[in-house]
């Protein structure tokens, strides 16, 4: 690993020790923006649109990146960090019934009302027929992930490797959304 590299790792690492939320919120933010810069260019937009770009920065920043901070801690404390696999499964069930549902429902009504602006009527009609999918998709992909990152990931790096995982997971849905979207035009 070069210099530069090793050194922004660890300075990384001295971070997320010493200022645990606010990087992974910052993180959240950052993979949040590459992840909408690669949906924008397969979803064929010439021009990057900031203002989209940065309200995707905002709901890394302000709640993905705290929302899984604070999941993490909580399942652990609620079963007490352990990690047979037993364990590891009620965790994965309990984020599949709970956070799962929450945040492809967040993330739709997000970038219905405030990323493309549309009117709730919209939204909601976009929702009543699209969440279904949307959530269908998530449960055949996010156990596996949960139960890797649960299993095997230390506490202090499970919202980040999350993140890097949503990196792909918000590309789906931006061009899911986008699709619709279209449709509706």
């Amino acid at each position: 690993m070069g210099s530069l590299a090793k050194k922004g790792l660890q300075q990384y690492l001295l971070q997320l020790q010493h200022h645990p939320l606010r990087t992974k919120a910052i993180t959240a933010a950052v993979l949040s923006a590459i992840s909408d810069i690669v949906s924008q260019k397969l979803s064929g937009i010439q021009k990057l649109q900031l203002k989209r770009l940065l309200l995707k920065v905002l709901l890394g920043f302000a709640y993905l990146g705290p929302f899984g901070h604070f999941l993490h801690i909580l399942l652990d404390k609620l079963f007490k960090g352990k990690k047979d696999s037993k364990t590891v499964a009620k965790k994965v069930i309990i984020e599949q019934l709970t956070s799962s549902p929450w945040n492809n429902f967040l993330f739709l009504v997000y970038y219905g009302l405030v990323v493309e602006g549309r009117p709730w009527s919209q939204v909601k009609t976009k929702i009543k027929k699209d969440y279904p999918t949307v959530q269908y998709t998530s449960w055949t992909f996010w156990p596996v992930v949960g139960w890797v990152n649960h299993q095997y990931v230390p506490l202090q790096f499970r919202v980040i490797f999350h993140s890097f995982i949503a990196f792909g997971w918000g590309i789906f849905l931006n061009l899911q959304a986008k699709s619709i979207a279209a449709k509706k035009d």
